[in-house]
């Protein structure tokens, strides 16, 4: 895997289709072309143009989101060059996203993700509801590469930023209704609401999600993949004055759909009876199906326009979630390998900034808190092994622990136009991280739950293997430097250099009696980018032309290695800073107006990572630990080599019955690599294709949309589990995928007044 060698002829293909593209546009001919629309963004924390900004981004207005049938946060992965996003392995609603090959496999409490999830410009510290559903948004904006001056640690891969509708401060009403296959029933109504005209109005949006499963438990009749979500978002907004407003919003999501049974590849040598569901979306898997996340917060943003220079804006916000959860990991009728499990998490934060605008210099500062709490448990209970070997209690366990974490922070952002060609960028954060752990882990002697994760009280055989309290602190400074070079109106290059990192912290699956060190935590990750960029607008607006190249390094890399103990008896995964790579690949994005009613857009995304080192121990012939070189032998997960996606567009007037807007594309994934270790659940190359059209009524009331997605019903994995059953079991392996969305379509009516 990752072996693809960015070729001559790969990159002559890939200029091929922007040739054609734009040769396609210059044969139009001169008449009345409708441009291409302007794009705003906030990636520097200033609204500007798409166009004018040096870095790397893709956005996604209310309208495109719409047009394409988007319902969650994992399909617009398909649209941005070099990014991965899914529902993590055995979860609806826990997000898995990487950005240039950097990012979280394992969303668990103890470690931090590599891409930054933000709601209004407010940082998610955790992974779980990371699914967002997309309702009452104005714009999704993913920045690639490293975000660490503005939006801070855990921000190495990039950002993604959700930007919900503002109101307009006029009564407004709106309902959708869709339906669709597997009996997709969805609903949302929103309104808002004027108590003091042009003062004080309020909003309210409520969406409710309804899906049978993709397959079934067929142990016991209960639906997988199946969906029950309820989401709300109540706003207030009031306007003081010309130059102050306030901005109130409260959001709660509740998901209660069930746990999600993995599809298992390989027969069970205890089961050798129980073949393999012949549907990938079916599970054998026999533990209960209870699942429940919840998700919710509130904030409060108050802007203030001092003057015509400066501005003055603070974000306040608290943010909690619960989730209760069941992992069967065996998948099969066999009572074994359950792994129950609970997470809770808290965060409070405080953003102070203030911008400064004149004709020469923009300045964006400020200071950052938060405080949070993440904390969770769960067993590991293989009692169907018990009872099959006649043994007692020996393969029990339950993993407990809770981080808390303080960071305080100042950055500066500053962009200097030196003249009608030049500007520079300069940029700096400081950020001071605590963290205080406490790490708990134990074996059981009867296979039912811990006090941990709500089930009854269970002895401890033996001492505890990790019982420990610890706290670490950072401080790192993370600069940014850039150049953006305009050759005319519609053209402009960058260059630029930014450090990020990831937060270091505690193990809390961490073995103490055979790994002590684990008590010691691991420190923060480093990567260091060079981007060089282009971005135009050519054909007098008809084409829009992005491009980015980049390289990476990547250094004391947490990585998840096993580790010999006990003079080699024995193995341990354990957390350390054992790694170092470098990252490279290109970029590009087309989007071009064809003709005055047909537009076509391209995205390529290449990556070449490599890992440069990667040390562990294991025992010499002689049962003495020593040091080995893994990086060889490892390759960057979630990371395919090229994804590309081409799209069409057609803009059809329909008089005085409004006008329509047909969509169809088809997006291609390379080869991709579930984990640094090849196994029999990486995924081969795929394409989905999709289409979708969408009516408009001519008073702009009514809109009735119809969506096709993976037309073709390909077969895809996103996830999976790879891993044996302890030796002396037999040598029960355990390969257990996951899969992406078969074949629906859906139609949806929405009114608005």
């Amino acid at each position: 895997m990752n072996n693809t060698v960015f070729s001559k002829s790969n990159i002559s293909r890939v200029i091929a289709i922007a040739a054609a593209l734009t040769s396609g546009s210059a044969a139009i001919a001169e008449g009345n072309i409708r441009l291409l629309e302007e794009i705003i963004v906030t990636s520097q924390k200033t609204e500007a143009m798409l166009q004018d900004v040096p870095l790397a981004v893709t956005a996604f207005d209310a309208t495109a989101l719409t047009n394409a049938g988007i319902q969650d946060m994992t399909e617009i992965a398909k649209s941005v060059p070099n990014v991965t996003l899914s529902a993590s392995r055995g979860t609806n609603t826990t997000l898995t996203a990487f950005v240039r090959g950097i990012g979280q496999a394992d969303p668990v409490w103890g470690f931090e993700p590599g891409v930054g999830m933000y709601i209004d410009d407010i940082y998610m510290a955790r992974p779980q509801g990371g699914v967002l559903d997309v309702f009452d948004v104005e714009r999704i904006e993913v920045l690639r590469g490293p975000q660490g001056t503005l939006f801070g640690k855990n921000t190495i891969g990039g950002a993604i930023n959700y930007i919900s509708k503002r109101m307009t401060g006029q009564p407004e009403m709106s309902a959708e209704v869709t339906v669709g296959s597997y009996g997709q029933k969805d609903v949302k109504v929103a309104g808002q609401y004027p108590i003091i005209e042009d003062k004080l109005f309020v909003g309210l949006t409520v969406a409710k999600y309804d899906r049978d499963g993709y397959g079934e438990f067929l142990q016991s009749g209960d639906e997988n993949y199946n969906k029950d979500l309820l989401a709300a978002r109540f706003n207030l907004e009031y306007i003081v004055n010309d130059d102050i407003d306030i901005r109130v919003s409260i959001d709660d999501t509740q998901d209660d759909s069930n746990a999600k049974g993995g599809h298992r590849l390989t027969p069970s040598v205890f089961l050798p009876g129980e073949a393999a569901p012949s549907d990938v979306f079916d599970s054998n898997a026999d533990m209960s199906t209870d699942n429940e996340v919840t998700a919710s917060g509130g904030s409060v943003i108050v802007n203030w326009h001092i003057n015509s220079d400066l501005a003055l804006k603070s974000i306040t916000a608290y943010r909690e979630g619960d989730t209760v959860t069941n992992i069967d990991f065996d998948n099969t009728s066999f009572a074994s390998a359950h792994v129950p499990a609970v997470y809770n998490d808290d965060q409070t934060s405080q953003e102070i900034q203030l911008a400064y605008s004149s004709e020469k210099l923009e300045v964006v500062g400020g200071l950052y808190y938060f405080t949070g709490t993440a904390s969770g448990a769960f067993d590991v209970l293989l009692g169907g092994f018990d009872a099959f070997f006649g043994t007692a209690g020996n393969f029990s366990a339950t993993s407990a622990g809770s981080v808390d974490t303080t960071s305080y922070a100042a950055f500066v952002n500053s962009n200097f136009t030196l003249n009608d060609a030049w500007s520079l960028t300069l940029g700096a954060r400081y950020t001071i991280e605590e963290k205080d752990a406490d790490v708990y882990k134990a074996f059981l002697d009867v296979e039912t739950r811990s006090d941990f994760t709500g089930g009854t009280t269970n002895s401890v055989i033996g001492a505890p293997a990790t019982d420990y309290s610890n706290d670490e602190s950072w401080s790192e400074f993370t600069p940014k430097v850039g150049a953006k070079y305009r050759l005319n109106e519609d053209e402009m290059v960058y260059a630029s250099f930014s450090q990020g990192f990831k937060s270091g912290g505690f193990d809390i699956r961490g073995d103490a009696a055979a790994n002590p060190n684990t008590v010691n935590g691991f420190d923060p990750e480093y990567v260091d980018t060079f981007e060089l960029g282009y971005k135009a607008e050519l054909m007098d607006g008809r084409i829009r032309l992005n491009a980015a190249l980049f390289y990476s390094d990547y250094t004391d890399m947490q990585v998840t290695i096993q580790e010999s103990s006990n003079g080699g008896a024995n193995y341990v995964a354990s957390v350390l800073n054992a790694g170092e790579s470098e990252i490279q690949g290109f970029e590009l994005e087309v989007l071009a107006q064809l003709t005055e009613n047909l537009s076509t857009s391209f995205m390529y995304g290449y990556v070449d990572a490599d890992y440069k080192e990667v040390l562990t121990q294991v025992p010499d012939s002689f049962g003495n630990p020593t040091t080995v070189d893994l990086a060889d032998s490892w390759s960057f997960a979630d990371t395919p080599d090229q994804v590309a996606r081409l799209s069409f567009s057609y803009n059809l007037n329909l008089d005085n019955k409004g006008s329509m807007v047909m969509t169809t594309s088809a997006s291609y994934r390379d080869e991709t690599q579930i984990f640094v270790v090849e196994s029999p659940i990486d995924e081969d190359s795929y394409t989905l294709v999709d289409a979708s059209v969408v009516w408009y009524s001519m008073d702009e009331h009514w809109t009735v949309g119809l969506h096709a997605k993976n037309i073709t019903d390909e077969e895809y994995r996103t996830g999976g589990y790879n891993f044996p059953i302890p030796g002396g079991l037999g040598g029960e392996d355990v390969i257990i995928g996951y899969y992406g969305n078969p074949r629906s379509v859906s139609l949806n009516v929405g009114f608005s007044y």
